[in-house]
């Protein structure tokens, strides 16, 4: 297992780069799961603008005004804030590498570097604002393309996602959210992908209405790209040991999986970076000196390869729907029975209610497999409806 990239380069080039014990592996596979997704996101809202399906919006913008005490005030805040932790993780930059997470977070940081930093960011926002003042500033409209607000919504997001998967981690771990709520509310550790799915698609349909982008069709877009993040994200699960495994498996791989490794049927994450399991004999690692005995199911890499598979069915057949809506409720009930069939290998805590137990997420999936359902007759009655209004009108 690779903690971080740093772990990872010196076990495949054999280079030791210290900065890169700053690149923890799970948040760099995060990282290229949202831009792998915005990738494919801006694609297919491109293809749905030229079906019609969009419309190119207008926004009326007030150019050659003269930079506001408000930009230079939040151009200062963020330079403050950038230029404190910078100079502070400079001035130490050995313990940062070594506690990458702590440094973040903390309150410490350098007064004179906030000071400087904060100082040049107001000045530059400034200078920006001058070059392009007029004598009297003009309101013109400017061109929007939904494709154009990727970027926004990515950010939206990952932020509404991050929230999300946090409190429902912490709702599936009450005991563990109370012996130290402040750790577990801003640990990088401890996510649940339903809770970011499901606060990240009502804060984008949110943003999509203001923006005027049809919700069926926002959706619809989204889903090759949700599909292929997760998938990504799933990697990044793997190979740093996050916690994301299954349940034991000390069973001996089955004549019909010969061909592949052993550790693709039971494996033990040797150096996990949770630091979970027994002491590696003459372990020469630094930190990550762990391994899980007995051996688990790899579920990480699994789901990896069941999101890959789903994703190239959704790209596919994603031409051939024509229904706005269909597409995502289709990625629902993909989502749903993937996530479900993996509970049933998975580490995860259990509910029970009358003797009969389940996890959160197969509750969350067996929802969503319905909605998934309800919403292909949805889309469709309402296709349907507006095809029988539209022929009353033209006779």
């Amino acid at each position: 297992m690779y903690p971080s990239l740093y772990y990872a380069v010196k076990d495949l080039f054999g280079i030791e780069l210290p900065f890169l014990k700053m690149v923890q592996m799970f948040g760099f596979f995060v990282a290229m799961s949202f831009l792998t997704a915005a990738y494919f996101w801006t694609k297919e809202l491109k293809r749905k603008e030229n079906e019609g399906l969009l419309s190119v919006g207008t926004v009326k913008v007030l150019k050659g005004q003269r930079a506001t005490k408000a930009e230079l005030f939040s151009s200062g805040i963020i330079g403050f804030l950038i230029g404190y932790k910078l100079l502070y993780i400079i001035l130490n930059f050995s313990a940062f590498t070594e506690n990458t997470q702590g440094f973040l977070l903390s309150v410490k940081g350098n007064l004179l570097g906030g000071i400087i930093l904060g100082a040049i960011s107001a000045y530059l926002k400034y200078s920006e604002k001058e070059k392009t003042k007029l004598e009297i500033p003009v309101w013109e409209d400017e061109t929007i393309h939904a494709y154009q607000l990727v970027g926004n919504m990515t950010l939206i997001a990952a932020f509404a996602g991050l929230l999300g998967a946090k409190i429902f981690h912490n709702l599936e771990n009450w005991d563990t959210f109370i012996a130290d709520p402040i750790h577990a509310l801003l640990s990088f550790d401890g996510l649940t992908m339903y809770g970011g799915l499901i606060l990240a698609s009502i804060a984008l349909i949110y943003y999509g209405r203001k923006n005027n982008i049809p919700t069926p069709v926002l959706i619809d877009s989204s889903a090759p790209s949700i599909m292929i993040g997760y998938a990504i994200g799933r990697i990044g699960c793997h190979l740093s040991g996050d916690g994301d495994w299954g349940i034991n498996n000390i069973s001996p791989k089955p004549n019909w999986l010969g061909w592949a490794p052993d550790w693709v049927w039971s494996y033990d994450f040797p150096h996990n970076v949770v630091n979970y399991g027994e002491p590696i004999a003459n372990c020469n690692s630094d930190k990550y000196c762990n391994h899980l005995v007995p051996t688990v199911y790899p579920t990480s890499f699994y789901e990896t390869m069941m999101c890959l598979f789903l994703f190239l069915i959704i790209w596919g057949i994603r031409k051939r729907i024509k229904t706005p809506g269909v597409l995502f409720s289709i990625y629902l009930m993909f989502n749903g029975i993937e996530r479900f069939f993996i509970e049933k290998i998975r580490v995860n805590t259990l509910y029970h209610i009358k003797g009969f137990g389940f996890t959160q997420a197969e509750l969350i999936s067996t929802i969503l497999f319905f909605l998934g359902l309800i919403g292909i007759y949805y889309f469709k009655r309402i296709e349907k409806k507006l095809l029988i209004e539209t022929q009353k009108l033209k006779n």
